[in-house]
């Protein structure tokens, strides 16, 4: 398979709860189901008609079937027998079985999580400038200096289409507002170096790597990296471990959420933007139990929605807009709270 952006897998399914879980994640997680059939419904020339780069076969209730027997003799690609018993997607148990079957997924056919990196040369094109919002008063006349630790940081989170809606809402942005920004895109490491220049060219924030034993600072959006794990010290520091993101995502929306709520608490909060599969979901009920916010990118501004909804749909989003607009909710929400 040369193209992991467009995977195509044919699933075999005995319950209609694992095939409609399935197709949901799946398609979510930016795969091409090129067939969800019940075993019992299938026969040889159904097989070996069907074009696909992997063979999902998720059995519940059988533990055999002739059918998958002659599959394993007869097909090239490969055959992945998946969890069984398909949790249903708002349970408690959705994102550890999502995370482990898209985990087996990447090893096999690849990661189309990670394909953003043909978007960054449009950003990178792109010569206008748009309007940017006006700072407000209150926090026109308060006193900040350039630079300094960010007591307040906010995650931008990530993956298809994410670039585009993040260089949106920086772009909208005023500066001069006192907060930092870390932000966690899921991309192709090829494509890591590209990344701060394509959604910071055009605003008035700071897009730097991160830097091990250095604050976020007001004024600045910081890249998470994709190889290593980034987490804070007691003084709010950033720490660059040695040990790379838990699998299957690099980085990992989740972990960073728990790291960033457990040192700042309510001073931090998570934007969700487009993206496929739901990173994030399982991390966020202890952002909200941290009394951190959780805002996301209304799904018809989206390339992808399937992340935000899947905050939206898990009841975590308190509020939902296009990037513009959640800048200027962000701004009207820090000045709400400097006054």
């Amino acid at each position: 398979m040369t193209d992991k952006t467009s995977a195509r897998i044919a699933v075999i399914a005995d319950t209609s709860l694992q095939r409609h879980v399935l197709q949901q994640a799946l398609a979510g997680g930016g795969y091409q189901v090129v067939l969800n059939s019940d075993p019992a419904r299938l026969d040889e020339e159904q097989l070996a008609a069907c074009e696909t780069d992997l063979w999902l076969v998720d059995l519940a209730q059988s533990e055999d079937s002739p059918l998958v027997d002659s599959l394993l003799e007869r097909v090239s690609a490969p055959v992945l027998f998946g969890e069984g018993h398909a949790p249903e997607r708002h349970s408690e148990n959705y994102p550890r079985w999502e995370r482990s079957l898209f985990g087996k997924l990447k090893r096999l056919v690849g990661d189309p999580t990670q394909a953003v990196g043909p978007s960054l040369q449009v950003l990178l094109d792109e010569a206008q400038r748009p309007a940017r919002l006006e700072l407000p008063q209150a926090l026109a006349n308060t006193p900040l200096k350039a630079g300094e630790p960010a007591r307040q940081i906010w995650l931008l989170a990530a993956s298809l289409g994410g670039p585009a809606a993040v260089k949106a809402f920086l772009d909208a942005l005023p500066g001069g507002l006192p907060i930092g920004f870390i932000y966690a895109q899921h991309i192709d490491a090829s494509f890591e170096a590209a990344l701060p220049q394509a959604v910071g060219r055009h605003s008035q924030w700071h897009v730097n790597s991160a830097r091990h034993g250095d604050p976020v600072r007001c004024g600045e959006v910081v890249v998470v990296p994709i190889t290593r794990e980034l987490g804070f010290a007691e003084d709010g520091a950033m720490q660059l471990a040695e040990r790379g993101w838990p699998e299957p995502y690099s980085p990992s929306i989740d972990q960073m959420m728990l790291n960033l709520a457990q040192q700042f608490g309510a001073q931090c909060g998570v934007i969700a933007f487009s993206g496929m599969g739901s990173d994030g979901s399982a991390a966020a009920a202890y952002v909200k139990r941290q009394g951190g916010l959780i805002w996301t990118q209304r799904a018809d501004s989206c390339a992808s929605p399937s992340m935000p909804d899947s905050l939206r749909e898990g009841g975590y989003s308190s509020f939902s807009a296009d990037p513009r607009e959640l800048a200027v909710a962000l701004v009207n929400h820090l000045a709400e709270h400097c006054s």
